[in-house]
């Protein structure tokens, strides 16, 4: 039995097997349960009351942040505004979660997820008056994130490598024109959420190694879990940073 240099390891293409830890999207499936469980909550706190009050105790609203509801960067990606935009995001939840969590661990997923929610709500906060609301800060960090882990292992895609990173830049551009030509959708939130979701992933996603075997070949994540807190670390600090615009405004 010989072992390769990871290094110099040929397309996995040329194995007969490849073999990685499986990984079930089970915080995907937990997030989109719990954000459904939110919006029977609006809905029947708007019914009884006439009054969304989820929304209002936790949506992007600015006066309260500024007042020091600082929770409000974070519990907006829990709400939406309609079943329309209630199921969009859960289908976008579930497509690149499903996706995404296998690779990244449920950990590290949960940071990812958060990240991308915090740093969406920020630049909505510094740039937009309107209030908001939506998980859809969070899913477009996971679009960076996406984009961010071909990158980082490009060489395990082969040939697939410009077309699969073509695939996600134009999706994320093409989102990013269809929120500057409608009304109401807040681009600054997406922006943020993907910057938010590049910035955690580049320094905390999953590097690829690979061990080659006779018959398969292996792959394993080299980076150790304290990346996961640097790269949090690094995005609350950075997007703070940019939030303290508006409070010293």
């Amino acid at each position: 039995m010989t072992e390769q240099n990871p290094q110099e390891l040929p397309d996995t293409s040329e194995y007969l097997q490849v073999r990685q830890e499986v990984v079930k999207p089970i915080v995907t499936r937990w997030l989109m349960g719990i954000t459904v469980v939110f919006f029977i909550l609006q809905t029947i706190s708007g019914y009884i009351t006439g009054y969304d009050f989820p929304f209002l105790l936790g949506g992007k609203i600015n006066e309260f942040i500024l007042q020091g509801e600082l929770w409000r960067f974070f519990t907006p990606i829990l709400l939406h505004g309609s079943i329309f935009h209630l199921a969009i995001n859960m289908y976008a939840l579930y497509s690149l979660g499903s996706a995404l969590e296998p690779h990244y661990g449920h950990a590290r997923f949960i940071l990812l997820y958060l990240c991308g929610g915090f740093a969406g709500n920020v630049l909505s906060f510094v740039f937009s008056q309107n209030p908001s609301l939506g998980s859809s800060t969070a899913i477009f960090g996971l679009l960076g994130a996406e984009a961010v882990i071909i990158l980082l292992n490009r060489k395990f895609f082969g040939k697939n490598f410009k077309t699969l990173i073509l695939n996600t830049a134009g999706i994320a551009a093409a989102n990013l024109i269809i929120g500057l030509s409608t009304p109401r959708i807040d681009n600054w939130g997406h922006l943020g959420g993907l910057l938010g979701g590049l910035v955690f992933s580049y320094l905390a996603g999953p590097i690829w190694q690979a061990k080659g075997y006779e018959t398969f070949v292996e792959i394993s994540d080299k980076r150790k879990d304290q990346r996961n807190w640097i790269g949090l670390v690094i995005v609350l600090i950075v997007f703070s940073l940019v939030a303290l615009i508006r409070f010293f405004a």
